[in-house]
């Protein structure tokens, strides 16, 4: 598999979480690696505020990992 992140390192909150929405898709793609199963469960979850929730809170844990990693984005000065 290819290296898709080589750092947990990010400029800004903003690009933080962008990272960490991006872990979360990649968990799920790695889980399920068949696009077309993924296609057809799309739609069972897309209307059930309860797997959303829990997709945020998927994406709330690794934003927080990425913050952290990044030292909450302070100046070291």
């Amino acid at each position: 598999m290819t290296q898709w992140l080589p750092t947990l390192k990010t400029a800004t909150p903003q690009e933080g979480y962008e990272l960490a929405v991006k872990m979360a898709r990649v968990a799920i793609k790695m889980t399920q690696p068949d696009a077309e199963v993924r296609d057809k469960l799309r739609p069972v979850y897309a209307e059930n505020a309860d797997a959303l929730i829990a997709s945020s809170q998927v994406v709330a844990t690794h934003f927080a990992t990425v913050a952290a990693a990044n030292d909450y984005w302070r100046d070291a000065t």
